[in-house]
């Protein structure tokens, strides 16, 4: 009998333990087993050291916390034995053992580098080794301004996916770099987030990171900014103009005089390690939500990347309405009942409106949505077919 394709997932756990990233970690690897794959785990503190410990909030060089919760949860999922985390600095192997991790890597069909936190190095190369680019419009505009470290990283791959699936094609002006990108998106495994009916006054939310320093580009001439606190300001009046509520699950005490701004605006405001520092809170405060609205990073509003959350896909699985600054997914997305794409203040309160008059209607088709478009086994199997597995 045939051996199954064995694939590596590499990602970000261990440096950032909480609620986004282990559900995408989960999402990735439960769908490439169900794909009939033998999923394994991998992760390195080599190419970035730095690590959040959320019990401490301190970001440092210790992976205890991190590497403790990467081993229960995928032991809970069924992947005990199944990962490893390298420690570049210590050269400490937790999980597989330095061998296992050869090995594993000389046996492997596919290495599939999500978001490009890991680096190959000096391992045994698997034959297929795909960069996932998370992040489209900055990797682009990266590549573009000549950044031989980006290249770098990119050139230990031979096949090229990116959530922005309106790079290389005439929708968006992204140049490709030199590298064939195919379009991707966030994967999600919806039966995990089925859930029951939502409370009749429950807020919109979201959960994020409210602002970031040192990551705003430029390109052609236009600076382009990463962080998502522009884009929300256009949204300031959203709550008093749709007589709905809105709580934000984001660090916004980091900019006080935003903060003072939302809650006079009438946003709700709570810490995002209440809601995410559990994986299991994270996925109830989602399905507890009316929906979610959210704004988007500047550059992929104006540069219409097509970018797409990891988040969102896991409100839609939920039956949530997702209510999405415009950044050109719905030129590949059906939206309009139950998904969203707004370009104004006006476009995102009729929107919100329209969730709220019939949120039976909207919830079913969210969940549509997230099983046609954003099903793991559905994501995953083009990615796979390039790989020839």
């Amino acid at each position: 009998m045939a051996r199954r394709p064995r694939v590596i997932v590499a990602g970000y756990f261990v440096r950032f333990p909480v609620g986004g990233y282990v559900w995408q970690t989960l999402h990735y690897l439960i769908g490439l087993a169900r794909l009939g794959c033998d999923a394994y785990f991998y992760e390195d503190s080599a190419y970035y050291p730095h690590a959040y410990d959320p019990l401490s909030g301190d970001t440092g060089f210790d992976y205890e916390y991190g590497v403790r919760r990467l081993g229960e949860v995928l032991g809970r999922f069924g992947f005990a034995g199944r990962w490893v985390f390298w420690d570049a600095a210590l050269n400490r192997h937790h999980g597989l053992s330095a061998e296992g991790t050869r090995r594993l890597f000389a046996e492997a069909d596919l290495f599939l580098n999500v978001a490009g936190v890991n680096r190959l190095g000096d391992r045994p190369l698997p034959p297929a080794r795909i960069y996932l680019d998370i992040d489209p419009a900055f990797t682009q505009i990266q590549l573009a301004a000549g950044d031989a470290g980006r290249r770098e990283l990119l050139d230990d791959h031979n096949l090229f996916f990116t959530y922005g699936e309106n790079v290389g094609t005439p929708r968006s002006p992204l140049p490709t770099g030199g590298y064939a990108w195919r379009p991707s998106r966030p994967a999600v495994v919806t039966d995990f987030w089925e859930s029951s009916r939502t409370p009749a006054d429950a807020p919109f939310t979201t959960i994020g990171k409210w602002d970031a320093s040192g990551r705003d580009l430029e390109f052609r001439g236009e600076r382009y900014d990463w962080r998502k606190s522009l884009e929300w300001r256009k949204f300031l009046d959203l709550p008093r103009r749709s007589g709905e509520r809105f709580e934000l699950a984001m660090d916004v005490q980091s900019a006080p005089q935003d903060e003072r701004a939302l809650r006079a605006a009438g946003w709700a405001i709570r810490p995002p390690l209440e809601v995410s520092m559990d994986f299991e809170t994270y996925r109830r405060y989602i399905q507890e939500s009316k929906g979610e609205f959210t704004a988007a990073k500047d550059m992929n509003v104006r540069l219409r990347s097509g970018w797409f959350s990891d988040r969102s896909v896991c409100y839609l699985a939920a039956g949530r309405p997702v209510v999405l600054q415009d950044t050109g997914f719905g030129d590949v997305i059906p939206t309009g009942r139950g998904l969203f794409a707004v370009r104004s203040l006006e476009e995102a309160v009729a929107a919100v409106r329209a969730v709220a008059a019939d949120h039976a209607a909207h919830s079913a088709a969210a969940r549509a949505i997230a099983r046609e478009s954003f099903e793991a086994v559905r994501v995953l199997g083009p990615m796979l077919e390039a790989a020839g597995l």
